[in-house]
């Protein structure tokens, strides 16, 4: 029998999913190689499971979320976060720091009927996470060659260092050093390619932190550019706000 795939949702924008469509070809060659049981952006198909592996998109933002994610768990053999809504809170998680029910209060006419939880989380704090891809969306080539390699049997490569080095083998120019442009670069992991440095711009921090994220040197770098502190914190809360490492050093600065 073939193994089974299936790519579950939860709080996200679903930028993930249709990363996985935009895999075309590949994805293709995949669907050939695994009986897809699950995918709600691709198909109404949705067989039971237990799985092989399950893909997970979102963040937990619901008490229902929270039930939902841990008999997923159950089901899954290898369980994978995607995105950085699954793997740190997304950019919904800027209400980690604020009153939701004031928010509520604001947008909602009667927000006595809302259920969510006071935070927005990393599936990982919920449940046992086997694999986590990052960005805002997930990297096409990262989660393709990831899928091939766990089809193929061999450990999946997901990098942990800096966007630095991946600057370094294109053969980009430095935009933090040689304009004095903010990046974020040297704290976020890799993943992307480098893209937004690539085409002259600072990176984003899409990715979420590497593995061992300086932003005390950062600050430095970024006031030498004419930047301010202020400016690095408000950086750092972004796609993934809700990484400790990001949360706690933009709390610091």
């Amino acid at each position: 029998m073939k193994p089974t795939l299936a790519v579950f949702k939860f709080a996200s924008c679903d930028g993930c999913q249709l990363s996985i469509l935009d895999a075309e070809d590949h994805l293709l060659a995949i669907a050939a190689a695994v009986d897809i049981a699950e995918f709600p952006e691709a198909t109404t198909r949705s067989e039971p499971g237990p799985y092989t592996v399950g893909l997970v998109e979102g963040s937990v933002t619901t008490p229902h979320d929270a039930l939902r994610i841990r008999e997923i768990r159950d089901q899954c053999q290898i369980l994978v976060t995607i995105g950085a809504c699954a793997t740190s809170g997304g950019i919904q998680a800027l209400r980690n720091a604020a009153d939701v029910a004031e928010f509520a209060a604001q947008v909602y006419p009667n927000p006595e009927y809302l259920d969510v939880l006071a935070t927005s989380t990393a599936i990982s704090d919920h449940v046992q996470v086997d694999y986590a891809l990052y960005g805002c969306p997930v990297s096409v080539d990262q989660l393709v060659d990831f899928i091939t390699a766990l089809l193929a049997g061999r450990r999946p490569s997901v990098p942990d260092y800096s966007v630095c080095i991946e600057c370094k083998r294109r053969g980009s120019t430095c935009v933090l050093v040689a304009p004095g442009m903010p990046c974020l670069g040297p704290v976020t992991r890799a993943g992307c390619g480098a893209i937004c440095p690539a085409f002259g711009r600072g990176c984003y921090g899409c990715f979420g932190p590497s593995s061992r994220p300086n932003v005390a040197s950062l600050a430095v770098a970024w006031e030498a550019a004419g930047a301010t502190r202020e400016d690095l914190a408000e950086a750092l809360r972004a796609f993934t706000v809700g990484a400790p490492e990001f949360m706690e050093a933009a709390r610091a600065l």
